[in-house]
């Protein structure tokens, strides 16, 4: 018996050396970046604010922009992205099967997806909650107000249930019409076959700008979910994710260091001890990600700090006008955090 245990032993370890062998011979996703040359995101097939392209096929937004950070971080060149458009049902198959390096889609975090689909949430790049849009002349100024309603949903996204449960604990009843992207849904809502749309707020502002008439619409003040968005990366590689996730932690540094893309540089000889660690003069660098030292500064200086993403976006500085509200920093009142450069 003893033998035969030892035997199990030595078969168990020689598995698990075999594994762990396979596993070092895997191409990581970094080398695979590297080798290609550019970075393969994942984006929406367009909402404005977050992941649209122009006439020319110039893909912006603030989802846009992490796929731009992480260029610059690992590239040394933030234009060096592939966008890939994706609607709702298709985006975690792309980023499971290899299509995609790292899906940026104002995609909401939760525990199902998180656990069960061999997926990585990298973290919040925008704190968000479901609302509803309606016509002005429909008259009505609450969402209580919409018992036997029909609604128009993108399908594949967590508002289809947000509203199953919201109407359900409110005894109301809906009419839902499904589409496959937001710009069907938004056209359902326009010519009247819905008499509401249904989505997270700042896609609600955003689709409201596709309209023909814009100030016939409105959203309603009730918000009734999370919906934290946040880039995702496959399981299984760590450097990866560690990659993704100081990418955009360094957008947010940025931001609380004062540091933007116009006075970078200028900061360079500074003495502030955290701005010395943030550009790599100083502190861990890149070594453990395997990236160049200035790696922070690069996204810094390439695309901006979170501000300057935000207020360019979907901000001040953009046709939907969103206040930071609770994606303000949390020294400015907001809930925008993030682990320091140390």
């Amino acid at each position: 018996m003893k033998k035969a245990i030892q035997l199990a032993g030595a078969a168990l370890a020689l598995t698990a050396a075999s594994s762990l062998a396979q596993a070092s011979t895997q191409t990581s996703t970094l080398e695979n970046v590297k080798e290609r040359g550019y970075i393969q995101c994942g984006v929406s097939t367009g909402l404005p604010g977050f992941s649209t392209p122009d006439e020319k096929g110039n893909w912006t937004g603030i989802d846009v922009d992490v796929c731009r950070a992480m260029a610059a971080a690992t590239l040394g060149n933030a234009d060096k992205v592939k966008f890939i458009p994706l609607t709702a049902k298709e985006r975690f198959t792309a980023l499971q099967s290899g299509e995609i390096d790292v899906l940026s889609r104002n995609t909401t975090w939760t525990q199902t997806r998180d656990t069960s689909l061999g997926l990585n949430f990298v973290g919040v790049n925008y704190y968000d909650g479901q609302g509803f849009m309606v016509k002005k002349n429909l008259g009505v100024s609450s969402a209580l107000e919409l018992d036997g309603a029909t609604v128009c949903i993108q399908a594949g996204t967590t508002t289809e249930l947000n509203m199953a449960d919201y109407f359900r604990e409110h005894s109301m009843t809906y009419q839902p019409l499904v589409f496959d992207t937001s710009a069907q849904s938004v056209q359902g809502f326009e010519s009247g076959r819905c008499d509401m749309l249904t989505s997270d707020q700042s896609q609600l502002y955003a689709l409201r700008t596709k309209l023909a008439k814009p100030d016939e619409a409105i959203v309603l003040p009730e918000v009734i979910s999370k919906e934290p968005l946040g880039p995702v990366v496959r399981q299984g590689d760590d450097q990866w994710l560690n990659i993704a996730k100081w990418s955009l932690y360094a957008l947010v540094n940025g931001e609380e260091l004062g540091l933007t893309s116009d006075n970078i540089d200028a900061k360079m000889t500074t003495d502030n001890p955290a701005i010395s660690r943030f550009i790599g003069k100083t502190g861990p660098g890149g070594k453990a990600l395997n990236l160049p030292d200035d790696f922070a500064y690069q996204i810094v200086k390439q695309v901006g700090n979170y501000d300057e993403i935000f207020e360019r976006n979907v901000g001040a500085k953009s046709p939907l006008l969103i206040k930071r509200g609770i994606n303000a920093l949390w020294k400015d009142g907001g809930i925008v955090y993030a682990p320091p450069f140390r």
